[in-house]
C-alpha cells in the first residue's frame, strides 16, 4: 500500500519506486492489482513456504531437550536421517542451532535474577590463587558488604576453618549460614547433586552455630558475589614482595580497612557503618575456641612425653600416666588435657627430633653438703694420770 500511496502522489512508476526503493515494474504491477481489487486477495491466499526440516523438527526439539539444551549437529543427523529427513547438512545445522536456542531460552541458562541479602544471614567464602604461587582466602558478609582478605600457603581443611575462625573473630558475630563453593577441603561427598559436609566441618559448624551450605556448579546466583571478590583481590591488593605470612596478612588487613571504610557502588552505603546494624543480629561468638588441625589422642610415657609423627614433645610432669590431646596445626604442636586445658606449646619438629621444656619437670632435690661445721668434732682429751 506504500507504493500504491506513492503513485497517487506522484503520478509515474519510476518516481514511485526510487521513493519506495522498488523496480518500476513492481509498481506498475502493485498499482494494476489494486486498481483490479486483485491486491488484498493475493496477500491473503499467500501461504508460507514449507521447509524440509518441519518433518524433523520435533524430534531434534525432543533430542536437544533431553540434552539440556547440547549437542552437536553432526551427532544428531543420524537420527534426523532415520526419522526422514533428506535435505541438506548446512539446512540442518541451522535447524539445529535454532533449536539449542529456544531450548536455552526454556531453561533460562542465561537469565539471571538479582539475589537479596537478609541482614546476619549469609557470609560467602572462596579460595583464589595469587600470581606468587600463595593462596588467598575471601570472605564477604552479603548483606553489609564487609570484606575479609587474608593469604596462607594452602587450602587445606585446617587452614580454612582457621580462616573462618579469623573472619568470625573480625566481624565480632557468626552469621547464620556460610555459603561456600564445592572446596574439597570441606566436601565429604556428592548425593543427587547435593553436597554432604566433612565431619571436621560439622563439628566446626556446631561449635560456632552456624549452617554450613555450598553453592550449585556454575550458578552465579549464588557464588557470584564472592567470585567478584577473589577477581577484585587479585588486582587491587598489593602485596609486599615477602615469604613470611605475618606480613602479608598486616598488608591485607590494611587493605580491608580502606576498602570496608569506602561507600559500596552496589549498595551505595559503607560496609562498616552497615556492619554496626549487622552486628546486632549476628550470632554471639562461643567462650572457647575450636581446636582445628590434626587432633590424635596419646598416653604420656614416664620420660613426661608423647611422640608426635615419630618426634618427641614434652608435658608437665602431673600428666605422667594420663591420656592427652595433641593439635597439629599451623607449624605448632598443641597439647591439651582431657578438660580442654592447653599444657603444652610446642614448634613442630622434624622426625626424630626432640622438644624438651626444664619447666615440665620437677627441680631436682639436692642433698645437704657434709661441711665441717655440719660436723661434730671430736678431740681426743689426754686422761690424767
Amino acid at each position: 500500500m506504500d507504493v500504491v500511496d506513492a503513485y497517487a502522489r506522484l503520478g509515474s512508476y519510476r518516481a514511485a519506486g526510487e521513493l519506495c526503493g522498488v523496480d518500476p515494474k513492481t509498481v506498475k504491477r502493485k498499482v494494476l492489482a489494486h486498481e483490479a481489487g486483485l491486491l488484498d486477495d493475493e496477500r491473503a491466499e499467500r501461504a508460507p513456504v514449507p521447509k524440509n526440516t518441519d518433518g524433523v523438527r520435533t524430534v531434534v526439539l525432543d533430542l536437544v531437550r533431553e540434552a539440556n539444551g547440547r549437542g552437536t549437529a553432526k551427532r544428531l543427523l543420524p537420527a534426523a536421517r532415520t526419522a526422514g529427513y533428506a535435505g541438506s547438512d548446512r539446512n540442518f545445522r541451522r535447524l539445529v542451532a535454532g533449536v539449542k536456542r529456544q531450548v536455552r531460552g526454556e531453561i533460562g541458562r542465561h537469565q539471571r535474577r538479582p539475589a537479596v541479602w537478609v541482614p546476619g544471614e549469609t557470609l560467602a567464602i572462596d579460595w583464589g590463587l595469587l600470581p606468587s604461587g600463595l593462596k588467598v582466602f575471601c570472605a564477604v558478609l552479603a548483606w553489609s558488604r564487609v570484606r575479609f582478605v587474608r593469604v596462607a600457603r594452602d587450602e587445606t581443611a585446617a587452614t580454612t576453618l582457621a580462616m573462618l575462625a579469623d573472619c568470625f573473630d573480625t566481624l565480632g558475630g557468626v552469621p547464620a549460614k556460610v555459603l561456600a563453593d564445592r572446596m574439597g577441603c570441606l566436601k565429604g561427598g556428592t548425593i543427587a547433586n547435593v553436597v554432604i559436609p566433612t565431619p571436621d566441618y560439622v563439628r566446626f559448624a556446631t561449635h560456632y552455630r552456624f549452617v554450613p551450605d555450598f553453592c550449585h556448579p556454575a550458578d552465579p546466583e549464588s557464588k557470584g558475589i564472592v567470585e567478584n571478590l577473589v577477581g577484585y583481590a587479585k588486582t587491587d591488593l598489593v602485596l609486599p614482595d615477602s615469604d613470611d605470612l605475618a606480613v602479608l596478612n598486616d598488608a591485607c588487613r590494611v587493605w580491608c580497612c580502606e576498602v570496608n571504610a569506602r561507600a559500596h557502588s552496589e549498595i551505595c552505603a559503607i560496609p562498616d557503618v552497615r556492619l554496626v546494624e549487622e552486628r546486632a543480629l549476628l550470632r554471639e561468638l562461643p567462650m572457647l575456641r575450636p581446636r582445628i588441625g590434626r587432633v590424635e589422642v596419646r598416653k604420656v610415657d614416664k620420660l613426661s612425653t608423647i611422640r608426635v609423627a615419630s618426634a618427641r614433645y614434652s608435658v608437665p610432669h602431673r600428666l605422667v600416666g594420663a591420656h592427652v590431646e595433641a593439635v597439629t596445626f599451623d607449624g605448632k604442636v598443641r597439647i591439651y588435657d582431657l578438660d580442654g586445658g592447653l599444657v603444652a606449646d610446642h614448634v613442630q619438629l622434624a622426625p626424630g627430633e626432640a622438644a624438651v621444656l626444664d619447666e615440665h619437670y620437677p627441680t631436682p632435690r639436692r642433698a645437704p653438703s657434709r661441711t665441717a661445721s655440719t660436723h661434730r668434732c671430736r678431740t681426743r682429751v689426754p686422761r690424767p694420770g
